[in-house]
């Protein structure tokens, strides 16, 4: 099973490769620079996919107890920041040509960074506290409210004026984007979905072998 979700991972990325870069066309006023999209919206897709996650699985073990429920909360958690750090670095890439600058505080920026910090400090305070089941229970609690942030980033450049642009897809209304772009984008949200689907099913494994191995 893993070997058949690497491999179509691996199929999928490859995909997404050839779509963004030989077969979806030059834009028209930002040039070749656009094509960081392709790699930018899907890692902001995957982010809000994971911190999802954990926070639904932060209420099951809340609830149940149950410790594959905080296993996957603190795997999906691992890999949710990891793509937040890659948008923010994706981000930057872009702004640079675009704005003129690497970084500046606009509301969008400025939410994504504190969610990025927020998960941060849930994986910190997973390893601060020696009580395995007291940190599961903490890291649970800053976890659900951690992902009350998530519409504060999507929403912020709708919400506010930012110099980020609008959002191109997961927006209420139809799309202006051509078909095209609009298909290399669908390609590269399923290849990094499955890309995080792969990274959480591995991740979560190994948690459960120190889990037992500690026991």
């Amino acid at each position: 099973m893993r070997r058949l979700l690497g491999g179509a991972t691996l199929a999928g990325l490859v995909a997404g490769l050839v779509m963004a870069f030989g077969i979806a066309p030059r834009e028209a006023t930002q040039g070749n620079v656009q094509r960081i999209m392709y790699l930018h919206v899907p890692s902001v897709w995957v982010a809000y996919l994971a911190f999802g996650v954990v926070l639904v699985a932060s209420v099951v073990y809340l609830v149940r107890r149950d410790d594959r429920a905080d296993r996957l909360a603190h795997a999906s958690a691992e890999v949710g920041v990891l793509f937040t750090g890659l948008t923010i670095a994706t981000g930057s890439i872009w702004g640079k040509p675009t704005w003129g600058t690497w970084w500046t505080w606009d509301a969008r920026l400025t939410s994504v960074s504190i969610l990025f910090v927020m998960y941060l400090g849930y994986l910190l305070l997973r390893g601060m506290v020696e009580d395995r089941e007291r940190g599961a229970r903490f890291a649970a609690v800053l976890g659900i409210v951690a992902a009350f942030n998530i519409p504060l980033v999507h929403f912020s450049v709708i919400w506010w004026r930012t110099l980020h642009q609008p959002p191109s897809l997961m927006k209420p209304g139809p799309g202006a984007m051509p078909g095209i772009i609009v298909a290399a984008l669908l390609v590269n949200f399923a290849a990094f979905t499955l890309l995080y689907v792969y990274f959480v099913t591995r991740r979560t494994v190994v948690l459960g072998l120190e889990a037992e191995a500690e026991a």
